[in-house]
C-alpha cells in the first residue's frame, strides 16, 4: 500500500499535462498561486499611476447636448450663449450585417473589328460568392479561436450570413494552399537558425494517433504532422541543417539520437521533477539543493543577459551533488540521477550563450494550442484539415513574433 502514499503527479511538479490531472489537483493549481506573499493588499498600491480609456482625437460622430429651456424659470435658451462645458465619448460597435456589392459587368463590341469585350471573364458557377473578409473571418475563427465548423456556421445570427459547413472548409483548404510558399518560407529560415526549440504532442486524425512536432525560433514557427515521435522525423524534416542547431528539448530521447551541434535540455521540466521528489520525501535535502543550483543559475543569467558566463564552476557544483550517495532516499530518485548524469553535459549550456533559453517553454506554448482545438473538435477528419490547421497555425505563430495581427496575417493569405 506505500505506492498510495506517494504524492500525485500533476502539473506542477511533473510533466503531466493539465488536462490529465486529478480534480483535487487542479483545484488547488487554479486556486492556489505559486507565487510568494508579499504581505501587500491586493489591488493597486499607493502613488500607483491609474489607467483609464483615452480620448480619440478624430470621434466618427459628435453629438452636441445642448439644454432648450431654463429649468428655473422656464425661458428658452435658443438665443442664450453656449460654453462647452466637458466632454465623454462613447463607443460602440456597429450593426453586424453583410454589405452586398452588386457589380454588373458589361460588353463592349468593338466598331472596328466586332469583337466583344469583357472585363473579365465571364463567371460560370453561382453568380453570389463571398469575398475575402468573410473567407479570413471564417479562417480567423477556426485556427486562432479554435471553432469548429459547426459552430463557426451558428454564428449566421450574429453576421446575417449563411455559409455551408462545406464552404467554410473549403476557405480554410484555400488559406492552406495560398499559405505553402510562406511555410517554405519559415522552414528555410529555421533550418538557418543556430538555436531552435523542439517539442511534439499526439494528435488525433482520421481515427488514429498522429503526432504533431514543433520547430521554433525567436522569429519562426513551424508545426507540422508525423505519424510517430521517433528521430526520423526530424532527421527526414531537417536533414544535415541540425548538425548547425542547437537543440532546446526535454528529455525525450529521441533528441538524443540526433547529432545537433549542442544541446540544452530544459531547466522547467527538471525543475518540476525535483519538486516531485521533495514533496515525495520531504526530509531530505538532495533534491533542495540540486533545485537552489538550477534557480541560481537561472538567476544568474537573467541578470546578466548579454554576458558570456563561465560554467566551469557551476558544472562543478552539479557533479559534487551527483558525487553524493542517495542510494537510501529509493528508487525514484536514484532514477532521477541517472537521468542528470546522462544529460549533465546539456544541463547548463545557456550560461555560455545568451541566445539559448534555458527552458522549453516556447516550444510547449506553441503547440498547446493544438490541444484547445482538438478539445473543442475531439478529432480531425483527414490529414488535410490536420496540416492545414498546423500549417496555417505556424503563420500565426509567427506572425505574432513579428508583432502582426494572427487576423491581419490571415487577410494577407486571400489577397496574394
Amino acid at each position: 500500500m506505500a505506492k498510495y502514499d506517494n504524492p500525485d503527479k500533476n502539473s506542477n511538479n511533473s510533466s503531466t499535462p493539465p488536462s490529465k490531472e486529478h480534480i483535487k489537483d487542479e483545484v488547488i493549481r487554479r486556486t492556489r498561486s505559486l507565487r510568494k506573499p508579499s504581505g501587500k493588499k491586493p489591488g493597486g498600491q499607493k502613488g500607483h499611476d491609474g489607467h483609464k480609456l483615452s480620448c480619440s482625437s478624430k470621434p466618427d460622430e459628435i453629438i452636441d447636448e445642448i439644454p432648450n429651456y431654463c429649468t428655473r424659470c422656464g425661458e428658452t435658451l435658443s438665443d442664450a450663449e453656449r460654453v462647452l462645458d466637458y466632454v465623454t465619448q462613447v463607443i460602440s460597435n456597429p450593426e453586424l450585417k453583410p454589405v452586398i456589392k452588386e457589380i454588373r459587368h458589361y460588353v463592349m463590341v468593338c466598331k472596328n473589328c466586332g469583337e466583344r469585350i469583357r472585363t473579365a471573364p465571364r463567371r460560370r458557377s453561382n453568380n453570389v460568392v463571398y469575398d475575402s473578409s468573410v473567407k479570413a473571418l471564417v479562417v480567423y475563427l477556426s485556427v486562432v479561436q479554435f471553432f469548429p465548423y459547426g459552430r463557426i456556421a451558428s454564428l449566421r445570427e450574429v453576421f446575417g450570413l449563411t455559409p455551408s459547413e462545406g464552404s467554410l472548409v473549403n476557405w480554410v483548404n484555400e488559406a492552406k494552399r495560398n499559405a505553402q510558399p510562406v511555410i517554405d518560407k519559415i522552414k528555410e529560415y529555421i533550418k538557418s537558425s543556430a538555436v531552435v526549440g523542439f517539442d511534439e504532442s499526439g494528435l488525433y486524425c482520421n481515427k488514429r494517433l498522429d503526432w504533431a512536432w514543433i520547430a521554433q525560433t525567436v522569429y519562426y514557427t513551424l508545426l507540422f504532422r508525423a505519424d510517430g515521435r521517433g528521430s526520423k522525423v526530424l532527421a527526414d524534416k531537417f536533414g544535415d541543417s541540425l548538425e548547425r542547431m542547437t537543440a532546446v528539448t526535454d528529455r525525450h530521447s529521441a533528441y538524443f539520437a540526433l547529432h545537433f551541434f549542442n544541446h540544452q535540455v530544459c531547466l522547467a521540466h527538471l525543475l518540476r521533477e525535483l519538486q516531485y521528489l521533495s514533496e515525495l520525501n520531504t526530509e531530505q535535502e538532495w533534491s533542495g539543493k540540486v533545485t537552489n543550483l538550477f534557480r541560481k543559475a537561472i538567476h544568474e543569467r537573467n541578470s546578466n543577459p548579454n554576458d558570456v558566463i563561465d560554467k566551469a564552476s557551476w558544472i562543478e557544483r552539479l557533479d559534487n551533488l551527483l558525487k553524493q550517495n542517495i542510494e537510501g532516499l529509493g528508487k525514484k530518485f536514484i532514477t532521477f540521477k541517472k537521468g542528470l548524469v546522462k544529460c549533465r553535459d546539456y544541463i547548463l549550456n545557456f550560461l555560455v550563450n545568451p541566445m539559448i533559453p534555458f527552458d522549453n517553454n516556447g516550444s510547449e506554448r506553441g503547440i498547446c494550442n493544438l490541444k484547445i482545438k482538438l478539445k473543442n473538435s475531439c478529432t480531425f477528419r483527414s490529414d488535410f484539415r490536420a496540416d492545414a490547421f498546423l500549417e496555417l497555425h505556424s503563420i500565426v505563430e509567427t506572425a505574432k513574433k513579428h508583432d502582426k495581427t494572427p487576423y491581419n496575417a490571415i487577410q494577407a493569405l486571400f489577397k496574394v
